[in-house]
């Protein structure tokens, strides 16, 4: 019958969109084998049954934990929604728990890429979640229906019943369409008028995802990981890693991509496969950094936590730190071992000098991505060197521009598996000179190691010059703070 209707193609493209789905709310497709007859999904395996087996056995929960499970459902159908999918058969069934009972939406079997300008008809899910529209046969655009089995869900998590329930198929279709349900005084008067607004029969009147994630008695408690915020400017700044990892996937050149991102078209399947990679990487950013705050709250400033996990991009004070930014091979692996233990051992150990400047261990790629975003959000100006080092000042009249203080950015590797971006302030710099300035840094961690690269081509570093800049004049004192500034600003947006 598919090969019939000519969708193959189609089909295809589909199951590899949802393969790149990275929610942590959301299943994991890893594979799709296909044969003549059967097509089979390669599933993330998940422990702990199904949300439906849950509420039977603790009937109806808590407000705490039924908004946790609620915000995590909704968080995983906004994803779907924003990458132009709709579910179409959520239900407690299909909602599946982790061994520490994080739901993860399942089965996206009757699931459909939704279109502008069209509607669907095909009467799907079970009937105790379906919305009016769907069980009448009448046309939808999708999310709406979603929303509606979103309040089923919803309401059987606080009551531990369904809203609309008979064994008798025509008298539950007429409960439904007549939206008539009853309410229990134990419900709080804001979940209560959310739930009037999501099982709303007239599909233009209910609530959309947006006025769900903004109702008042779902913003309690959310955590942020749920819904990082989006960066507008980024969307102007094309990520080259993305392309050519949607062009490596779909067999298609570079430039068919890149043509797909300038059409404007939301619903080109290259388009939606590029937004799928760069929105993954957005989320797993934003949950690095929240892991990094948690860190720094569990841990006392003035207090080490040695009998903990090392953060990655901490170093211990005592142990051998190479002065210089060399690549550190395995032959010295063996001496650094050698050094620490002997440094742990000796109470007058000299301190190893400091790397300046932010580590990360991160892709070189990705963190000059972040870096011309930084720059961009903060309005400078740059000219580049090479893929790895720039020059930037801030944005000024014709007439100010050789007041302003100019700044290099290189990034450097540490070892096999750090970076570090070095900030250099060039206000001593005379034009033509082959002479560098003293330069100050701030030192910093800016992600964990998300991803492991190596960087092509990579400058190595010269020794830190330590010894003591001549006394400044006035003007470059003025230049000096402005470079600080910069440096601030700069190091302030990489963190958000």
């Amino acid at each position: 019958k598919i090969k019939s209707l000519d969708v193959v193609g189609k089909i295809r493209r589909e199951i590899q969109n949802l393969s790149l789905f990275r929610h942590p709310h959301i299943i994991r497709l890893y594979q799709v084998i296909s044969t003549p007859t059967d097509i089979f999904m390669i599933m993330e395996y998940v422990c702990g049954g199904e949300l439906f087996d849950y509420i039977v056995k603790h009937g109806r929960l808590k407000t705490p934990e039924a908004r946790r499970f609620f915000q995590q459902i909704i968080s995983g159908v906004d994803y779907c929604h924003r990458h132009m999918v709709v579910h179409r058969d959520l239900k407690p069934e299909n909602l599946l728990l982790d061994e520490k009972n994080n739901v993860k939406i399942a089965d996206f079997g009757l699931s459909n890429i939704m279109t502008d300008g069209d509607f669907l008809r095909t009467s799907c899910g079970s009937p105790n979640y379906a919305a009016p529209e769907v069980i009448s046969g009448k046309l939808y655009a999708g999310p709406e229906v979603d929303v509606w089995s979103c309040g089923v869900i919803l309401y059987a998590l606080l009551c531990g019943t369904l809203p609309f329930d008979d064994e008798h198929v025509p008298t539950l279709f007429r409960k439904i369409k007549s939206g008539i349900f009853p309410i229990p005084d134990y419900l709080e008067k804001p979940v209560v008028n959310l739930l009037l607004h999501m099982l709303q029969v007239d599909p233009m009147k209910r609530a959309t995802i947006k006025e769900v994630i903004q109702h008042e008695w779902f913003q309690k408690e959310l955590p942020a990981y749920l819904f990082p915020p989006i960066n507008e400017s980024e969307a102007s700044i094309v990520d080259i890693e993305a392309v050519r990892e949607v062009s490596e996937r779909y067999s298609v050149p570079e430039e068919e991509v890149t043509s797909a991102l300038l059409s404007d078209d939301p619903h080109h399947q290259l388009s939606i496969a590029y937004n799928l990679i760069v929105d993954n990487k957005r989320i797993a950013d934003e949950t690095a950094k929240l892991s990094i705050e948690e860190f720094y709250q569990m841990a006392p400033a003035g207090k080490s936590n040695d009998g903990g996990m090392r953060h990655p991009e901490r170093m211990s004070g005592a142990s051998k730190i190479t002065p210089t930014l060399d690549s550190i091979g395995p032959s010295s692996v063996a001496a650094a071992a050698a050094n620490s233990t002997a440094a742990l051992k000796s109470p007058h150990v000299k301190r190893a000098k400091w790397h300046l400047g932010i580590r990360s261990q991160s892709r070189p790629e990705d963190i000059m991505y972040e870096v011309f975003r930084a720059m961009k959000t903060l309005d400078f100006e740059w000219k580049s060197l090479n893929p790895y080092h720039v020059i930037v000042r801030k944005k000024t009249g014709a007439e100010t521009a050789t007041e302003q203080p100019k700044m290099s950015l290189q990034l450097y590797q540490v070892d096999q598996r750090s970076y570090l971006l070095d900030f250099k302030s060039l206000v001593d710099e005379e034009p033509g000179s082959g002479s560098s300035s003293r330069h100050a840094s701030v030192s910093m961690p800016v992600k964990p190691a998300l991803r492991i690269g190596r960087a092509q081509s990579l400058p190595m570093p010269m020794e830190v010059d330590t010894t003591p800049p001549p006394s400044p004049t006035a003007s470059k004192q003025s230049q000096t703070m402005q470079f600080f500034e910069m440096c601030a600003s700069l190091i302030g947006t990489l963190a958000r």
